[in-house]
């Protein structure tokens, strides 16, 4: 399920944004200050951000500039009342990947959510990486013809690698997934990270593509460098 992150302080446009949205079949974080929200862009898995201007503590541009400083990817739509031609480009300048004022209409910020995914995201059919072709949602995966058998958890952890593909994914990511789906009921506890990993390094030997561990951090998924 894609997750999205919404930072907005106003409870009442907070809370129907967040019903609208898992209406919509989004799994919705709220941050209620500008705090909360950077703590959760640096632990959670989110796949998209909504983005209040106006956040308390740390104001959303700061908190953008420091998303992007710290290198993650996440896409942003920035929310605010400021219209002017100078905040719209000092929101982009600061890492924005969409901007929208307030008012607004419920239907377009979903259909700029959607727009912005599949700008960003490669088609789940299509190759991904050397040989490796990942469908989500068929949830089936291969090498060249040959299908991948893969565990729940190790499918989760091939989804969280690929889609973040460019960046390291930690621990706490991981176990972020994990806890989700526990709470979904559509895995339960098993083997450490660490053994997982493992096998799913075996899995893609052939691949094109390999799992490299930075140490302290994480993870992260890499094309293989052919031999010469």
């Amino acid at each position: 399920m894609t997750t999205l992150l919404l930072a907005e302080d106003d409870r009442l446009l907070a809370d129907a944004l967040s019903a609208q949205l898992a209406r919509a079949g989004f799994k919705v974080e709220h941050a209620t200050n500008g705090a909360v929200a950077e703590y959760l862009l640096g632990r959670m898995p989110i796949d998209l951000a909504i983005v209040d201007i106006g956040l308390p503590l740390i104001d959303g541009l700061t908190v953008l500039r420091n998303a992007r400083q710290a290198r993650n990817p996440v896409p942003v739509i920035v929310l605010t009342a400021l219209d002017s031609l100078e905040d719209r480009v000092a929101g982009l300048n600061a890492g924005a990947d969409d901007y929208m004022t307030k008012p607004f209409d419920f239907p377009e910020l979903e259909a700029r959510v959607h727009a912005l995914l599949r700008r960003l995201r490669p088609a789940s059919r299509n190759p991904l990486h050397g040989r490796l072709s990942f469908d989500r949602d068929a949830r089936r995966a291969a090498i060249g013809d040959e299908p991948l058998e893969l565990s729940p958890r190790e499918w989760s952890l091939l989804e969280l690698l690929l889609t973040r593909r460019d960046s390291v994914v930690t621990k706490a990511q991981i176990n972020a997934v994990w806890d989700q789906e526990r709470a979904d009921g559509t895995a339960t506890a098993g083997n450490s990270i660490e053994v997982h990993i493992h096998r799913l390094r075996r899995k893609l030997e052939d691949s094109g593509v390999s799992i490299r561990t930075v140490r302290g951090l994480g993870y992260l998924l890499e094309d293989e460098t052919p031999a010469p």
